[in-house]
């Protein structure tokens, strides 16, 4: 079943051309400098092509001349190619070009001689990457499940996700077996750094809620590290906040065979009561919940081989 097949598209994908001239050599990626010591933050956007909701937000930026009180701030949009594809009627079919940009940010992947449209584009932009002090990667989901804050596997990852506040949900996970995700690149998975990154997925694809989470997520964090005011981001907050619920994944369900499927479908955050529960097949292995209280973290309709059908965690 396609997305659309029970999403709509509510929401309009905004023109981003007249960025892509940017101020550092490389299109689309543009750096404001404050002048004044602080650290340089990152918000980066369509690491996945059919993601609306975060050129949206940086768009939202943009528009209102959102500059650094201290610090460098750099907004980009990175899988630019696959964005250009997008069309609403056929959504789903610009997630990517030749992969998915989202996993080839190991250092045998960067450093290698794999050779496509996203691993081009990563290697581009990798310089500023390698700048930047902390990241946040502006993502959405298949299904209209509540936002994720999606923290890694540090704990100074969830500390930065407690600091932040927004969303509700943090997922606590150590990625995918297909590949590394750009917030887990480089320092800012190693626990001993000052670096760290946040990814967010902010709710379906395409419905209008998703580009509010991605503009007060955006907003939040550049209030982390005291970059705007106070007074410009406060229109756009959720008052008051909800208390936030941490979920740490034991492990994704990686795919083996093109007969993958679900015995219901799920679409996130379901909690299944006892241990040994069917959830779903693989050809003819069953997949059965490990634990009591097993919580389904973004199931996924994509079910190729070698990629994540869903991740299990426990509510902590």
């Amino acid at each position: 079943m396609a997305d659309t097949d029970t999403y709509r598209v509510e929401i309009e994908a905004p023109d981003i051309s007249p960025y892509k001239a940017g101020n550092t050599g490389i299109d689309y990626i543009t750096t404001f400098d404050s002048g004044v010591v602080g650290p340089h933050v990152m918000i980066s956007a369509i690491v996945h092509g059919n993601e609306i909701c975060g050129p949206i937000a940086l768009d939202f930026l943009f528009k209102n001349n959102v500059r650094p009180k201290n610090g460098k701030l750099t907004l980009g949009f990175f899988n630019v190619a696959a964005f250009e594809a997008f069309d609403p009627d056929d959504p789903n079919a610009s997630r990517w070009v030749d992969e998915d940009f989202n996993r080839v940010w190991g250092n045998d992947v960067l450093d290698g001689d794999r050779d496509t449209i996203e691993t081009r584009r990563a290697r581009e932009v990798r310089p500023i990457v390698d700048q930047v002090d902390f990241l946040l990667d502006i993502h959405s989901m298949q299904h209209a499940t509540a936002p994720l804050m999606l923290a890694g596997p540090t704990m100074k990852g969830r500390q930065l996700a407690r600091e932040i506040g927004y969303p509700a949900h943090v997922m606590c996970d150590q990625g995918h077996a297909a590949g590394r995700r750009m917030r887990d690149y480089g320092d800012f998975w190693e626990e001993a750094s000052p670096k760290n990154a946040l990814l967010v997925e902010c709710g379906q694809h395409w419905e209008k809620k998703s580009a509010w989470v991605a503009r007060e997520t955006a907003l939040r964090f550049l209030l982390n590290y005291d970059m705007i005011d106070r007074d410009f981001a406060q229109p756009y907050l959720t008052d008051p906040l909800p208390a936030q619920k941490v979920i740490e994944v034991t492990g994704p369900v990686t795919i083996e065979t093109e007969e993958f499927r679900f015995v219901e479908p799920y679409t996130g955050l379901e909690v299944i009561e006892a241990a040994g529960t069917l959830i779903g097949w693989d050809g003819d292995k069953e997949i059965r919940t490990p634990y009591d209280d097993c919580v389904l973290i973004m199931p996924s309709r994509r079910l190729t081989p070698g990629l994540t059908a869903v991740r299990l965690g426990r509510f902590v």
